[in-house]
């Protein structure tokens, strides 16, 4: 079973290697200079958005979740971030075509670049990773379906936390204040 763990690190390594570092700054640009940051994904990808969200709120962010109670409307300077692995959902292309007319902005996550969310959106950061969209026939990864993409969000966005920190000069503190004490 080590073998295993072994090649999934391998193949979250491979992810890292050729990610795009000018366009992730570009996201980390394009979040800090929003009003409001409302996220949405589908399934495990959207496990991952509510992580960065939680992130973006310890950081002092204005940052909620599509679909939750007290996610607000958004409008101009404000950012909507979908993940779409696979490229494209009809929930994100929908909620991408809201954003815009209400003048948001839109930043997209995802492992196609050329899928149809990405043709949509204001900014794409490609995350180079197998998805339920490839992952039959030659498999790039041990990881199931979509599992690599998963797992390589998780990475990506504490990258992109720790950015936003130093690029904002918030304290792990001032991080660590934010959090909930109603566990």
């Amino acid at each position: 079973m080590t073998h295993f763990y072994a090649k999934a690190m391998d193949d979250l390594a491979g992810v890292f290697d050729r990610i795009d570092d000018a366009a992730v700054a570009r996201a980390v640009d394009e979040i800090a200079r929003a009003d409001r940051i409302v996220l949405y994904g589908v399934g495990r990808e959207g496990l991952q958005i509510k992580g960065f969200a939680m992130r973006l709120f310890h950081l002092g962010l204005k940052a909620a979740v599509v679909g939750d109670m007290t996610a607000p409307p958004v409008g101009p300077g404000d950012l909507l971030i979908v993940s779409s692995g696979p490229g494209a959902f009809s929930t994100t292309q929908a909620l991408i075509g809201v954003a815009k007319k209400a003048g948001a902005r839109t930043l997209v996550v995802t492992a196609q670049p050329d899928g149809d969310d990405a043709r949509a959106a204001d900014v794409v950061l490609v995350l180079p990773a197998q998805t339920m969209a490839n992952d039959r026939g030659n498999k790039i990864s041990v990881l199931p379906m979509g599992s690599l993409y998963e797992g390589a969000q998780y990475v990506l966005f504490e990258g992109m936390i720790l950015s936003l920190r130093d690029k904002l000069g918030i304290s792990a503190e001032a991080m660590r204040a934010n959090h909930t004490n109603l566990e």
